[in-house]
């Protein structure tokens, strides 16, 4: 084995390897999870150099560089405010999602008019617009960190697979009965995994077009489901009030997590791939251990339906978005409610963590987003402008550009 190249990735924070073993060139990564300001460099690097024989004395001051840069970004204190930069009139009926890629230079909006538009997202221009399904396109998602590659899913029951720099349609997957609720990209972009009222989920190979496998063992809709980080497990949720953890290369069942009182509303693995959290319409959040399937903790305190949950990205946080009006952000560690973001006239049904960590994004029926400070629960800012219920927004990977996507048939950027 033989180092070619070092790199740094500040969210979150780690350091890839390029590396040749046996003539090929490979990657790995050495995450930095719990790197703060007041972390010690010189003992974190006789740490790294004690588990990885890929870092050795003549690259050591090269590593101490990279640690220290992101130990700067780390520390880097947010104080930015949000405005309005451009409110695009972006489908002709409400839209249903948005999501960037992985610079950010992009977004992609879908909606009930049946299709999916591609946005240069310093200009606000619309590149592309993806036509051909049938129905409402619900599902959508770009392959990060890629971001060549758009997938859609839509009421007619079929996946698209689309070119993101020319708008051409790749692949149609059909197979699915009933309508596409979700669906992602795996890590590595080869594969689609899609989730469909017809209680099943389906893999499907980015190359070939074809379908992999089906993930047949709900019994009720599929609703959400996510991959792990390396790519080998998905996890899926349901209405029948279970999640299942799946073995992406045998399309196996490994774990069926069982608890729940209530529909699943959403399925979320954390960035080290050991924990799952799952929120329901028992009013609960729940936290999973991968390995095992055992259920660590249920996360209390709303007082009705939990309508998302997300991990930030060093997975050390939790949020949860609720019917109830309220945001609550809790620890990964102790499962204690570290904090109520309160404040909403009525449900939130997204919450996103900004990438450092530092800044909750809520979207409410109540036609504003709201960004919270993580520390202590206040609301930093109020978005407003939409007139009709955001249900979609989305942090860049900078945390520097917001997008905001509602039922007035408008999205809007915000830096």
């Amino acid at each position: 084995m033989r180092l070619k190249r070092l790199h740094i990735r500040y969210y979150p924070p780690g350091i890839f390897l390029d590396y040749e073993k046996g003539g090929k060139l490979r990657t790995k990564s050495i995450d930095l999870l719990n790197l703060t300001p007041q972390t010690d460099v010189n003992e974190l690097l006789s740490d790294i150099r004690a588990t990885e024989p890929l870092i050795t004395s003549s690259c050591v001051e090269q590593v101490k560089v990279l640690i220290c840069k992101l130990q700067e970004k780390v520390g880097q204190k947010d104080e930015r405010k949000f405005y309005l930069f451009r409110a695009l009139q972006a489908h002709i009926l409400p839209l249903t999602n948005v999501a960037f890629n992985k610079s950010g230079s992009s977004f992609i909006t879908g909606s009930y008019d049946r299709t999916c538009k591609i946005w240069d997202t310093a200009s606000g221009e619309e590149l592309h617009t993806l036509e051909g399904h049938k129905n409402v396109v619900y599902a959508i998602a770009f392959n990060n960190p890629y971001g060549d590659r758009v997938a859609t899913g839509s009421f007619d029951k079929t996946c698209k697979l689309w070119s993101a720099e020319t708008g051409k349609c790749f692949y149609t997957f059909r197979g699915h009965t009933a309508e596409i609720v979700c669906l992602a990209f795996n890590p590595q972009s080869t594969l689609v995994a899609t989730g469909s009222m017809d209680t099943t989920a389906k893999l499907w190979d980015v190359g070939s077009g074809e379908e992999v496998s089906t993930l047949a063992g709900h019994f009720a809709e599929i609703i959400s489901l996510s991959f792990n980080t390396t790519g080998d497990r998905l996890v899926t949720g349901s209405f029948d009030h279970t999640a299942i953890l799946w073995d992406v290369p045998s399309g196996r069942k490994v774990h069926v997590l069982t608890g729940h009182r209530g529909e699943i509303s959403c399925v979320q693995f954390n960035w080290d791939c050991s924990l799952i959290a799952t929120a329901s319409l028992d009013k609960t959040c729940k936290v999973w251990d991968a390995n095992n399937g055992q259920c660590l903790a249920t996360l209390l305190g709303h007082n009705d339906e939990v309508l998302d949950v997300c991990f930030n990205y060093t997975g050390q946080l939790i949020a949860t978005a609720s019917a109830d009006g309220t945001s609550r952000v809790f620890s990964a560690e102790t499962f204690q409610s570290l904090c109520q973001l309160e404040g909403h006239n009525g449900e939130i049904s997204k919450v996103c963590f900004n990438p450092q960590g530092s800044r909750v994004l809520t979207a409410s029926v109540d036609k504003t987003a709201r960004v919270w400070c993580v520390n202590t629960g206040v609301c930093l800012q109020v978005l407003e402008g939409h007139s009709d219920e955001i249900f979609s927004c989305a942090f860049n990977y900078e945390g520097d550009t917001i997008i905001t996507g509602s039922k007035d048939n408008t999205c809007r950027i915000w830096h």
